[in-house]
Parts: structure tokens; C-alpha cells; sequence
């Protein structure tokens, strides 16, 4: 048996068990990832985050080359993968919730000095994203944003009716659904995962909202939010999740809709900006990020071994 180290975090009831790997000596399988966020027989978490020096690790490496971020990597600022898993032991593009929590885990850690107002790049499998160390925690943007022009019937356990969603990446799949009434968001029962047709290749979290009234107080857009994550089931927030239900908002309720929206999800308050940049439209998340506690866990020796992943 191997003995890990690990912490406990989570951004508005998100949670995460959190790995630092910076030379890249584990090699964690999917079953081991299930097993640790397990909430019966494990720590418990709706992921696993690895924190990896992007060198270190094939995967990173590659990831880093095809984004074309190599020169980062070897700059005096160390430049980290946030290799995430979800809760079934597959892997996912990237996390809104867990990128913040993995930053205040890499200063915590010491691993790297971000000052208030600084930012710090992280390598995802969805791109790299800056992460901002703001008063009140931590604001990522997650780059340009992607709608499909598809509609997708829903089937929700607990909602009479189909109802058509629409089909957003940021970078994450996700497919938004608009509810009219609180009880029909607080009806719905997502412990089965909703059934979506035509079914997207790489499956998608599914997103129910409930436009607040007023939708616009002081110049802000106010939102409910739900959610079934792929790979995790229902989770008590999903960062990706709730800039896509702000986009699709913004989009239902037409071009006066504001750009800065407040998305109030089961486990919190999660904040979203939709900014002009060179490259085109940006979305950036903020939110807190809370570090719980710390222990130590034993991997058997077959699913922890040295070398690269």
C-alpha cells in the first residue's frame, strides 16, 4: 500500500479531493479516482484534481504543444496541468468550480505566490485558463464560449413535459433548459441523468434554469440553477454549468439582456462576466474557493506507480 496526501476542497458545495503530483510519480487509475470519491466507502468528492508540473506529465505535454504554450512552461512562474476526474473515474475537459479551489490549493500548498490581483495560467484539457486571486476569491476566465445551432429534447424525471435545450460549450458540453415556475426547478428529480436527444457524442451536463422576477435587478441578470454533471450526477454546483446557463439566458432574453449575471446554485453564489476581447466574446466565473481539511489516504501499490502517466 501506498500512502497519499490529499485535501478536501470545494467552491459553493462542489467538492474535490485534491492530489499534488508536481513531479508526476502517480499514476492514478479510474477505478482508484471512483474509489476516493466514493461517499460511502471513500473520502467522497464529485472529482479528483491532480496537481502536475506540465513537463512532468505526457499528457500535459501534449496538451501544452497543441495549445501552443510551451514557452510557459519553462518560465520562472511554475505552470500547472489540473488533471480532473470526475467522479466515475472519467475525465473531463476542464471544471469552473475546481479550477478555483485547485489555485487556492497550489498557494496553500506553496507551490506558487499569486497576490491578490494576480493572475496565474493553468493547463486544462479544455485550454489554458488564467485564474485571477481576487478580495473575495478567485475569477477565471474561461476563454471564448461555443453555441450549437441544434436544439436538444429533454426527458426529466419530474418535469410533465419535453422541453428543448440549448447546446453551449464552455469548453465543457452542456445543455440549458428553461423552467417557468420554482416548483418545477425544485420538482425535478435529477438522480437519473435526463435523457437527451439526439445524444451529444461526448455526452453533457444538463443545466435547469429558473430566470429570477425581475430577471434584471441593478444592472445584473439573476438566475436558479440545477444540475446533473456527466460522470458525477447531480452536484450542488457546476462553474461551467452556470456560465453556460447565463449564456443561455442572456440569449433567450435578447440583446438588452445585461452581461453580468448572478447565478444561485444549491451550494452557493456563483458570479458570471461576458467580456469583448481580441479573439471575441470571453466568459469569466468568480466564486469562492474553501480548503476543508487534509489527510492521508493508502493507494494500493497497483494504482499508484512511479513515471509519467
Amino acid at each position: 500500500m501506498a500512502e497519499v496526501r490529499f485535501t478536501k476542497g470545494h467552491g459553493t458545495g462542489n467538492d474535490f479531493v485534491l492530489v499534488a503530483d508536481p513531479a508526476g510519480a502517480l499514476d492514478v487509475s479510474p477505478a482508484t479516482v471512483a474509489r476516493l470519491c466514493d461517499r460511502h466507502v471513500g473520502i467522497g468528492a464529485d472529482g479528483l484534481l491532480r496537481a502536475v508540473r506540465v513537463g512532468a506529465d505526457v499528457e500535459a505535454t501534449a496538451l501544452a504543444a497543441a495549445f501552443e504554450t510551451t514557452a510557459l512552461a519553462s518560465t520562472e512562474q511554475a505552470f500547472w496541468f489540473m488533471d480532473y476526474w470526475n467522479a466515475d473515474g472519467s475525465t473531463a475537459e476542464m471544471c469552473g468550480n475546481g479550477i478555483r479551489v485547485f489555485v487556492a490549493f497550489l498557494v496553500r500548498e506553496g507551490l506558487v505566490e499569486l497576490p491578490a490581483g494576480g493572475t496565474l495560467p493553468i493547463l486544462t484539457r479544455g485550454g489554458v485558463v488564467p485564474v485571477q486571486r481576487t478580495a473575495t476569491g478567485f475569477e477565471a476566465d474561461l476563454g471564448r464560449w461555443r453555441m450549437d445551432a441544434d436544439e436538444v429534447a429533454v426527458r426529466i424525471d419530474g418535469v410533465d413535459v419535453v422541453r428543448p435545450g440549448l447546446s453551449i460549450r464552455v469548453p465543457n458540453p452542456h445543455v440549458v433548459v428553461a423552467l417557468a415556475e420554482d416548483a418545477e426547478l425544485d420538482g425535478a428529480d435529477l438522480t437519473a441523468p435526463p435523457v437527451l436527444d439526439p445524444v451529444p457524442v461526448a455526452g453533457a451536463n444538463v443545466e435547469l434554469v429558473r430566470p429570477a422576477d425581475p430577471l434584471v435587478e441593478d444592472g445584473v441578470g439573476r438566475i436558479r440553477m440545477r444540475v446533473h454533471e456527466r460522470g458525477s450526477g447531480e452536484t450542488r454546483s457546476c462553474g461551467t454549468g452556470a456560465v453556460a446557463a447565463a449564456l443561455a439566458t442572456r440569449y433567450w432574453a435578447g440583446p438588452e439582456a445585461p452581461q453580468d449575471w448572478r447565478v444561485t446554485v444549491p451550494g452557493g453564489v456563483l458570479g458570471v462576466r461576458i467580456v469583448a476581447a481580441e479573439d471575441g466574446e470571453h466568459v469569466a466565473l468568480s466564486g469562492p474557493a474553501e480548503l476543508v481539511y487534509s489527510g492521508t489516504v493508502h493507494i494500493s501499490v497497483g494504482d499508484v506507480s512511479g513515471g509519467d502517466r
